[in-house]
């Protein structure tokens, strides 16, 4: 995703396939919905943009074939699997030519946010569309993730730290956590119609998708926290609370905005 390697969560990392089924079991669901929505299904055109596991890619690829095709792009593509219908690139969507008017729909989700020119790569993705195409970006926004649950005052300020150590290392690498709220209005400023903009919460407690992404982002970006003034003790403290029976956090909000190319 980022042309200078600085992306945060590296697709090398032993943690990387975790965090991506985590990504799968948390998200899948609100992004196959909203593609369903679409109408997609045999012949249509896709391209999917960083992605990844391949989980929404393969999704994609078993509704449009026959006579249909799912273009995987990611600058690592290596966690995504081999099936009909689907073929994978390594790409860059910031400095890589994507074909103009190609595509009957076109997916990205938690990409955008950390590029800094999210814009020019908005413009990029509607160029790409067919006329009557539809965008699709599912993107999160971080500003509001309270604690309602912990043991005890010090479990609940270590997690807030985390999370705001997360945030602060997001940033740091150019990435935007809250430009889920903004995603809409880009849609609209770059010219597609239709905007349609969904937004979703919900409580994670122990076991849950939320908190597994999280408790595999600790492990994941490990060097980061370190970096950042988190001791491995408290990384594995936050560890421990997040998997404890006494614990529940409020999820990021998680934007699903759809927009159509006239």
């Amino acid at each position: 995703m980022d042309t200078q390697g600085r992306y945060l969560f590296d697709n090398d990392n032993p943690e990387s396939a975790g965090q991506h089924r985590a990504l799968s079991t948390l998200l899948d669901p609100l992004s196959f919905e909203r593609l369903a929505a679409t109408g997609v299904g045999p012949g249509w055109r896709c391209l999917e943009v960083g992605a990844g596991g391949g989980s929404v890619a393969v999704w994609l690829a078993e509704r449009v074939v026959p006579g249909g095709r799912v273009l995987a792009t990611d600058i690592k593509p290596g966690h995504i699997p081999a099936v009909d219908g689907l073929e994978v690139l390594r790409h860059d969507v910031v400095t890589d030519p994507l074909p103009e008017s190609a595509f009957d729909l076109i997916h990205a989700r938690l990409v955008l946010s950390h590029l800094p020119a999210r814009d020019k790569v908005i413009q990029r993705l509607v160029a790409a569309l067919r006329p009557g195409g539809v965008l699709q970006l599912d993107e999160i926004d971080i500003s509001y993730w309270p604690v309602l649950l912990a043991p005890d005052e010090t479990a609940y300020k270590l997690v807030e730290s985390y999370q705001s150590t997360m945030g602060s290392m997001l940033r740091a690498r150019g990435s935007d956590p809250t430009w889920g709220r903004e995603v809409a209005r880009a849609m609209s400023a770059a010219g597609l119609s239709a905007i349609d903009p969904v937004c979703r919460y919900e409580t994670w407690t122990p076991g849950s998708p939320g908190l597994d992404l999280l408790v595999s982002n600790s492990i994941q970006l490990r060097d980061g926290f370190v970096g950042s003034g988190m001791t491995d003790e408290q990384l594995g403290q936050v560890r421990e609370v997040m998997t404890g029976p006494d614990f529940a956090v409020t999820s990021f909000a998680t934007y699903s905005v759809q927009g159509r190319r006239a």
